[in-house]
């Protein structure tokens, strides 16, 4: 009896859409936050406690922003080494490789970027949800370049 193995392309497919949707949903999360329980307000307000509102709404702003930023290129860098994953192109392991090492260091800056009065400028609920991309990229780049 012969078991099948699906073939590198399609298990590194597999886990770069994993990566694409952990993307999204770290891209959204500072957003929903916004929206709704605005953590990101009382964590600003937590470094800050004498700023104005207008201040905090502004450094609140600016974290979202950032996130929401790259969260949007970590979609593009997805969707494009996606296409070259599944075309089978020459430069889509080294662009892979390369991707995965830009969002893991951008992951691992977000868990312990530290400023101002702030313990942590990214709040650990984001800055993990914004590293569980590197996981599915890690799990990429293997299967890419072992071939299994």
């Amino acid at each position: 009896m012969q078991t099948t193995e699906a073939p590198p392309t399609r298990k590194a497919t597999r886990f770069m859409y994993a990566g694409l949707a952990l993307t999204a949903i770290a891209t959204l999360a500072p957003l929903l936050d916004i929206a709704t329980v605005d953590a990101l307000s009382a964590h600003v307000r937590e470094a800050y406690p004498n700023w104005p509102a207008e201040l905090i709404a502004m450094d609140r702003n600016a974290i979202a922003g950032y996130l929401a930023t790259i969260g949007v290129l970590g979609t593009a860098g997805w969707l494009w080494t996606i296409r070259g994953v599944k075309k089978q192109t020459r430069w889509s392991r080294p662009a892979s490789t390369a991707l995965f090492a830009l969002g893991a260091t951008t992951a691992l800056m977000n868990l312990t970027l530290t400023g101002g009065e702030y313990a942590n400028v990214i709040p650990p609920l984001h800055a993990t949800l914004g590293a569980l991309p590197a996981i599915a990229g890690l799990a990429t780049i293997t299967v890419l370049w072992r071939g299994k």
